[in-house]
């Protein structure tokens, strides 16, 4: 039965191991970015395609400004809504929401 004890032993520092093991999910970041809330009346109010795209606008102008989207990006962002803008004034709604949507889900807006 002395072969039994190297087993038995294995499994034993297994079987500790598994206890001293780290959780998988690592704790929550704590410094993340600055993230900085839009005043409660500062987005256009409105339905339709000209206050949804005046709204979007203004949260890439405050991400860029708090520093949550850089620069470029930003700027790219607001001349795709400048598109969108440019056909809603057009009276092409169905075009301009289409236009707000692509830009949205292109930087990963909800």
């Amino acid at each position: 039965m002395s072969h039994l004890k190297p087993g038995l032993a294995l499994a034993a520092l297994l079987a500790l191991a598994a206890c001293q093991s780290k959780p998988a999910v690592p704790p929550p970041a704590a410094g993340l970015g600055p993230v900085a809330a839009l005043p409660a009346g500062a987005l256009p109010a409105g339905t339709g395609c000209g206050p949804a795209i005046a709204r979007t606008q203004a949260v890439v102008d405050s991400d860029v400004a708090t520093g949550n989207l850089n620069a470029p990006v930003g700027k790219r962002f607001s001349a795709d809504l400048a598109n969108a803008s440019s056909a809603c004034a057009a009276g092409r709604d169905g075009e301009a929401l289409h236009l707000l949507a692509a830009a949205k889900a292109r930087y990963g807006y909800p």
